[in-house]
């Protein structure tokens, strides 16, 4: 791990000779964002209703663009010089609402809170976006947790819920190994909660479906 923090604090000292920085002494950490996944789209069987994507809670160690570890005795921490580019919960709520547009779920899928009357929110629990670093040598394994709650908007009610996981251990303990390891995690839960929300939409769709609408 001690390797991993000197590697980036080694690359942020040699791209402050590139920037306006040159001259400021101040460690401007790296910045990371990781990107939704290469779904195919499945049309013909999704729901017509409109899905609300909400925030993810998290515990406040999480609620932060910091890059947590965990180190060997469950001690948390945080590695210095790198970051995401906006905390974990708002970049994981994106990629969440990217995803699910993509796989033809549904007909629309929006951020919530929104402008937008929805007729499903799909709650999340952010358990788990952390590195686990077992010792000072090995390469560490990033862990992706969140439990998924489908939410009849109108009514308050539940209608399916799901705990979406993945590990993956990076390459080597390395930075770029590391934030690979985390876009491969945070991929394969986010293709999960995605089968999951496939697997509910449309009878949740008939669920929620005004008498109207029935007619």
């Amino acid at each position: 791990m001690t390797r991993f923090i000197a590697l980036a604090c080694a690359a942020l000292l040699c791209s402050a000779c590139f920037g306006p920085g040159v001259n400021d002494k101040r460690e401007r950490p790296a910045t990371f964002r990781l990107t939704a996944p290469a779904i195919e789209t499945v049309t013909g069987n999704g729901s017509n209703a409109t899905l609300g994507v909400a925030r993810p809670r998290t515990a406040p160690a999480l609620d932060s663009a910091a890059i947590a570890v965990v180190r060997p005795g469950q001690s948390f921490d945080y590695y210095s010089g790198v970051r995401w580019i906006e905390p974990a919960p708002a970049m994981l709520q994106q990629l969440l609402v990217q995803t699910l547009a993509s796989s033809g779920a549904y007909a629309a899928v929006v951020s919530a809170p929104s402008r937008v009357n929805v007729e499903q929110l799909l709650d999340v629990e952010l358990r788990h976006f952390e590195v686990v670093a077992d010792d000072e040598l090995s390469a560490p394994r990033v862990y992706v947790q969140m439990q998924v709650t489908l939410v009849d908007a109108r009514h308050g009610t539940r209608l399916a819920s799901a705990l979406a996981s993945a590990e993956k251990t990076a390459a080597a303990n390395r930075r770029s190994d590391v934030i690979d390891a985390f876009e491969q995690a945070t991929s394969a839960a986010l293709l999960d909660v995605v089968a999951r929300v496939r697997e509910s939409a449309p009878a949740a769709s008939a669920e929620t479906a005004s008498p109207a609408a029935a007619r």
